[in-house]
């Protein structure tokens, strides 16, 4: 019987609730993070020297823009992706969800630890979390290693079914990159800075 409420409760709260809910949030997630992997050429001589990667100048090169939680010197030794874990309090849109439908005419008596059971339900199905994940740049970046955000793809995150969690807000890292310039006859190198954007927040969208 219980399961049969919880059911009934589930197809109701689609048409009361989530589904007016997930079509008034619309996000603009971009289509091209995270970024995909930059093809380099494989002239050595357009490569850092071993002196070019001394490490006590790519420091100041760098300042207080390092990141040691986003950013690796050497090969992370951790895992590439944390647990996804419901995390903070329920979207309020979820907390003020209508569960006080009718169903043929009849209003539904349902109790609130099973309304709480619903509403809990619902959120994990439609939860987007960032999932970090660390990514090897190449000798031509410092430091070599970020960890960037991936956004969950692979399971609708809508009810019905038909969204699915993208991008929608992005924070930039700032890195060195190293560029040559010039002909083959003479040519220069040096660090540069730039902005390396990674996912900072996944949200379900079409």
């Amino acid at each position: 019987m219980r399961t049969c409420l919880v059911l009934v409760l589930v197809s109701l709260t689609t048409r009361l609730g989530v589904t007016q809910y997930l079509l008034r949030v619309r996000p603009s997630p971009s289509d091209h993070l995270p970024v995909l992997g930059l093809k380099e050429d494989h002239d050595r001589d357009g490569e850092p020297s071993d002196e070019d990667l001394f490490l006590p100048n790519l420091k100041g090169k760098l300042g207080d823009q390092f990141d040691s939680t986003r950013m690796s010197i050497g090969p992370p030794t951790h895992g590439k992706c944390s647990p996804v874990n419901l995390t903070g309090d329920m979207p309020r849109e979820f907390r003020e969800l209508n569960l006080r439908g009718k169903l043929y005419g009849q209003r539904l008596k349902i109790n609130r630890r099973t309304r709480q059971k619903v509403r809990r339900w619902l959120w994990a199905h439609t939860y987007c979390p960032v999932m970090p994940v660390w990514k090897d740049l190449g000798v031509r970046f410092w430091p070599r290693y970020i960890r960037e955000g991936r956004c969950a793809s692979r399971h609708s995150c809508s009810v019905p079914r038909g969204m699915y969690c993208k991008p929608h807000r992005s924070v930039n890292l700032t890195l060195l990159r190293w560029r040559c310039w010039g002909s083959s006859n003479f040519r220069s190198c040096s660090w540069i800075h730039v902005q390396y954007p990674i996912v900072s927040e996944c949200e379900c969208s079409c």
